[in-house]
This record gives structure tokens, C-alpha cells and sequence, in this order.
């Protein structure tokens, strides 16, 4: 017997005494958070998480691309120095805020136990969870800390709210006394066993992937507007954008050269990346984000572009570059002015001039034509402004989605068919 939830989700659970669902061993990356480690007070942004957890339950809400008949769930524990010890984990249908859909709570297990306990670096996965879940289901995914335990692996931003609750509070379908968390703790992806020929997008990105500037608790990244479009094309569409990533430099994660390998190409069924990364490497200097460090050129970020493209190309998957958008007068009246220069728009319009035209990645999709204003080409478009002039809104970020046509994700239409890998 199933119980159904079409209404809000389309999520059926299979109960203990049911059949084993038919299973495809055809694991796909349905939906990611990338780790990053903890940064020092000291640095320009809070970090806005809990340093510590100590008998702390987190909930938190996301939103999966592709569905399946089973899920995975992955916790990172890549920056950590300590094992990591996760007392219980819980999975239910989310309703609203933190609250769930009653009925529909689900242990997790790892090697058949309630808790788990991840070394220094390594992944905690969890066993299958038989739950059969339809494309863009939203899930409540809820674990215990029940020790003190150090944040080192986190990933930074409020597009999402999660919510902490002193004690095991795993299994309430409401935590009315909750404190909000602007950001993900541990959790690191939600995999599922997807029909065959399912495959993966994985969006390697900066703020302007995570979210930024879009309505928070909505999905309206362009990685959410992506998987809304291919939701019925059997594609996962796997966000690894850091807000603050660098393609070269380390800080609000480490470099994108130094984590392709974990977040994307090691992604279960991955297919296409799309890089859309840089604009950091050259607005940093200077501003109160790297004040004294050295000016980023041109050259540099293509030696940076190049080695992805060979990593991809090793691997077998394709690879899109995607263009810098505008940025003039980006975060200016803040307290993080400096980030924009004529100076630092021209390495930006050179190396777009090199994602155009040399011809070294699969595809290119040229979000700085998408996104620019006609009228004076190095600011964003008034309609597609969140209103710092770096990060677009929700409007900006549905146009680069709807622009990422089917020729330049995948060089066909994305019917089923295999990975590359």
C-alpha cells in the first residue's frame, strides 16, 4: 500500500510490508549543496551558522529536480577535522516553513543503523530509502547532533531557511520553537535511483548560481528554473554554486579547479557542467573582499578555464562555458564597494571574448548577452537587476535558464540516453 500526496508533491512512500520497488541502480545527483569549510571571524561576511551544534537538530527544506523510486542522502564532512557524528536522520514530505506533512516521516539508515559516524574528509551515504518521489517534490530532510560538534563544513547563504531545535526533534511534524539558520549544515546532496537513461547538469558557479538576489525559500535560482523546464525530460540539475567562489583563489569555498572533481565530476550520472564562474577572481582585488591582493588578467582565468575543459574532457563529459555577466556599479553604497572598475570590466569582456570565440569548450551560453543592457552593455538590464547590479532577480535568473537550449546543454535534444561517463 502507498499513501499519495499528489496535491503538494506527488511523493508516494512505500511502507515496510510492500513489495520492493523496482529499482534501476541508475543513481543521478537530484538535487546538491556544495561544502565549504568555516572561515575566521576577522573575514568581511558573518558566517551566520552555529560555530557549534550540541544536542541540536537541524531541518532542512529542499527541493529535488528528478524524481525516482529511491533516495540517497550525502553528508559532507570534506573540511572536517574530527569524525563527524550524526545521531538519527529523518526524511518527510515538507509542507510549509518546518513544518511536515503528517504521515510521511522516514528513517534513514546507514548500514542498516540509525546513526553514523563520517571521518575527517570523507562522505556519509546513506542506505536506499525506498520513497518514491515525482520531479520538484520537496522534502524535509531532519538530523540530531547529539554531541558537540564543530561546523566545518557548511554551505553559506539565506535562499533557504533551515531550522535548528534543541533536543531530537527529528521526528515533530512542527518545531514552533525553532531558530532559523541562513544556510546548510552537513547535508550535501540528495541522490535518487532514476528511470533509465536519466542523467545529470551540474551548475559550477559563484553567487550568481547560488541564488543571490532571488526570493529566498522560493527556488527561483536559475539552476531551480533549469530543472522546472527539463523536469519531464528525465535530467537532474545539480547546483554547485559557492556564493563568493573564486575559479583561482581560495576563501568562501576553496577554488573551483581544486573542487571539480567533488562537486562535479563525481556527481552520480553527470552529463553536462555549466561554468559560470570568474566575475569573483576579478572584482575581489581591491575591494574590501581581498584588499591588498594582486589584480587577476585575463590570461590567468583562461589557464584556469582550460584546465577544467581538459579535466571534463578526460571524464567524458561535456562542458558549456558560460559568459560574465555585467557588473558596473556592483554592490556600490555598501559597505563592500570596490568591486567594480572600468579596468576590471575589460578582463571581464576579453576573457567572454575567449569563451566566444576560441572554440575550446562544447558550447557556449552567452548569459552577458542575455542579461546585459543594450543601451550600456556593461550593467545588467533594469528588468533583470536584483538591485545591487551584480546579482540578477528572479526575472534574470528564469531568462539564463530559458536560454540554456537543448542543442547547448546536451548537443540534441535530451531524450533518453545514457551518460558519457
Amino acid at each position: 500500500m502507498q499513501i499519495l500526496f499528489p496535491a503538494i508533491g506527488a511523493l508516494a512512500l512505500a511502507c515496510a510490508a510492500c513489495p520492493a520497488a523496482a529499482t534501476t541502480n541508475n543513481w543521478v545527483t537530484s538535487w546538491m549543496a556544495s561544502p565549504q569549510p568555516a572561515w575566521q571571524s576577522g573575514f568581511v561576511l558573518p558566517l551566520n551558522v552555529p560555530r557549534t551544534l550540541d544536542s541540536v537538530s537541524i531541518r532542512e527544506v529542499v527541493q529535488l529536480s528528478s524524481g525516482g523510486e529511491s533516495l540517497r542522502l550525502v553528508f559532507s564532512n570534506r573540511y572536517g577535522s574530527a569524525p563527524l557524528m550524526i545521531g538519527e536522520v529523518r526524511v518527510a514530505l515538507a509542507l510549509r516553513e518546518a513544518e511536515t506533512v503528517g504521515g510521511t516521516d522516514r528513517a534513514v539508515t546507514f548500514g542498516g543503523k540509525r546513526s553514523v559516524t563520517i571521518a575527517p574528509g570523507a562522505n556519509g551515504i546513506s542506505d536506499p530509502l525506498r520513497m518514491s518521489a515525482q520531479p520538484l517534490a520537496r522534502l524535509a530532510v531532519s538530523s540530531y547532533f547529539p554531541q558537540p560538534t564543530s561546523v566545518s563544513s557548511f554551505h553559506w547563504g539565506d535562499q533557504q531557511t533551515a531550522y535548528a531545535m534543541k533536543g531530537n526533534a527529528t521526528g515533530a511534524s512542527t518545531l514552533p520553537k525553532a531558530d532559523r539558520v541562513k544556510g546548510r549544515l552537513f547535508l550535501n546532496a540528495v541522490l535518487v535511483d532514476a528511470a533509465a537513461g536519466a542523467r545529470t547538469v551540474v551548475a559550477l558557479g559563484d553567487s550568481t548560481t547560488d541564488g543571490n538576489g532571488s526570493t529566498p525559500d522560493r527556488n527561483r535560482r536559475w539552476p531551480d528554473h533549469l530543472a522546472q523546464r527539463l523536469a519531464g525530460a528525465g535530467v537532474a540539475v545539480a547546483n554547485a554554486g559557492i556564493s563568493g567562489a573564486r575559479l583561482l583563489d581560495d576563501m568562501m569555498g576553496v577554488n573551483a579547479l581544486a573542487r571539480f572533481e567533488h562537486d562535479v565530476l563525481a556527481q552520480p550520472g553527470i552529463y553536462t557542467v555549466v561554468v559560470y564562474i570568474g566575475i569573483n577572481d576579478i572584482g575581489w582585488p581591491g575591494s574590501p573582499f581581498a584588499p591588498s591582493a594582486a589584480p587577476v588578467g585575463a590570461e590567468q582565468l583562461i589557464a584556469g578555464y582550460r584546465q577544467l575543459i581538459a579535466a571534463a574532457r578526460v571524464r567524458g563529459v561535456r562542458i558549456v562555458g558560460a559568459t560574465m555577466t555585467p557588473f558596473a556599479g556592483a554592490l556600490q553604497g555598501t559597505a563592500l564597494e570596490g568591486h567594480y572598475s572600468p579596468a576590471k570590466d575589460a578582463v571581464r569582456r576579453k576573457v567572454n571574448d575567449w569563451i566566444r570565440t576560441s572554440g575550446e569548450f562544447d558550447a557556449v551560453a552567452d548569459f552577458d548577452k542575455v542579461l546585459r543592457d543594450p543601451r550600456d552593455p556593461a550593467r545588467l538590464l533594469a528588468a533583470y537587476d536584483s538591485g545591487d547590479h551584480l546579482h540578477p532577480g528572479d526575472a534574470g535568473y528564469a531568462a539564463i535558464a530559458q536560454s540554456l537550449d537543448d542543442a547547448t546543454l546536451f548537443g540534441t535534444a535530451p531524450r533518453a540516453s545514457k551518460g558519457r561517463r
